[in-house]
């Protein structure tokens, strides 16, 4: 099976890259290798998958004549949309670029999808679609119209786009609201990457709502696993749905949407201590109050994803904090 992924050289792209690559599958890794964050350790990904099975476009999303050319050259069975414009703190400072990259792109992968006859395709969505709603754990039968920032309400998008090319072209689309991935080749602009860094160097870290922050952490490997089981799955009609008690993670179209967290919210201040326990250091704590845009809480339901390929994410933050760290000293050169 051949299995195109776009953004192969961001952090979980390359990761599922890596994965299924073992797994022997044929991947197509599209990335634009933009300046968003270090292109040095998005080359350096792109380096570990480096094999007569796995093809590497660079071009962005938003160029649809490359991307449609793309498809019709390679003509994957799947299709695993990874690239995005992430985070929601710059989101606020730099909105355009959401919409080309979220909403135009996102747009010209549907698009190449349909006329390419693409089997399945899997997109990510994500936990900040929840935005202001306050009951845990998150579902998605939930309500998920009050986003709180616009990188919240282009993945809401994203959501609403899949569901229209599921009813009106039949294809089959899955999103993933993954709840704050974190693991080895992590992006620098996450809390994980950075709490590190400033720890071992002795630098103050910011602690956003006064350390009273909890989120649902999910490691990356347990993140791809769930991906692919799901390739094998592609959504399919639910029978029991109906118009007058819409469901809103399901449809009478080939349209399903999962959480893919941890089912296990984690204090931040915990997350901290398991830095400070493997470094050998303690963090300098500057608390400052919440930031526009997030939540301060996160968790997620995740009974689905266990019911259809039956897997729940489960890596404990003690392993996982510790395997990036593992990976940031080796790849930095850092000596404790």
């Amino acid at each position: 099976m051949k299995i195109l992924i776009t953004g192969a050289a961001g952090f979980i792209g390359s990761t599922l890259s890596k994965k299924l690559l073992e797994l022997k599958y044929e991947v197509v890794g599209i990335d634009n290798l933009n300046d968003y964050y270090s292109v040095s350790l998005k080359e350096a990904r792109l380096k570990l998958l480096s094999c007569d099975d796995f093809n590497f476009y660079k071009t962005n999303l938003e160029n649809k004549k490359e991307i449609n050319d793309i498809f019709l050259k390679e003509n994957p069975e799947v299709v695993v949309n990874l690239a995005a414009q992430a985070g929601v703190r710059y989101s606020l400072e730099n909105p355009s670029a959401y919409i080309d990259s979220n909403i135009v792109g996102f747009m010209n992968v549907l698009e190449a999808s349909r006329h390419s006859n693409v089997k399945h395709l899997i997109y990510a969505s994500s936990s900040s679609v929840y935005g202001a709603n306050e009951t845990l754990p998150f579902n998605v039968d939930d309500n998920v119209d009050h986003p709180l920032s616009l990188y919240a309400a282009t993945k809401k998008a994203n959501e609403l786009m899949a569901h229209t090319y599921s009813s009106l072209y039949n294809l089959p689309t899955t999103g993933l609201r993954f709840f704050t991935v974190y693991g080895p080749w992590g992006r620098p602009d996450m809390a994980l990457f950075m709490f590190t860094k400033n720890i071992i160097e002795e630098r103050p870290i910011n602690v956003f709502n006064n350390g009273e922050m909890m989120r649902d952490f999910t490691y990356v490997d347990d993140i791809v696993e769930a991906i692919s089981r799901l390739i094998k799955k592609p959504a399919k009609p639910n029978p029991k749905w109906t118009g007058k008690n819409p469901n809103p993670g399901t449809s009478y179209a080939p349209y399903r949407i999962y959480n893919i967290g941890n089912n296990n919210p984690v204090r931040l201040m915990d997350f901290i201590e398991a830095i400070e326990e493997k470094t050998g250091k303690k963090a300098i704590k500057n608390f400052m109050p919440l930031q526009a845009g997030d939540v301060p809480a996160t968790y997620a339901n995740v009974e689905d994803l266990f019911t259809e390929i039956d897997f729940q994410p489960k890596t404990n933050i003690k392993h996982g904090v510790g395997k990036f760290v593992d990976w940031y000293i080796k790849y930095y050169g850092v000596k404790l």
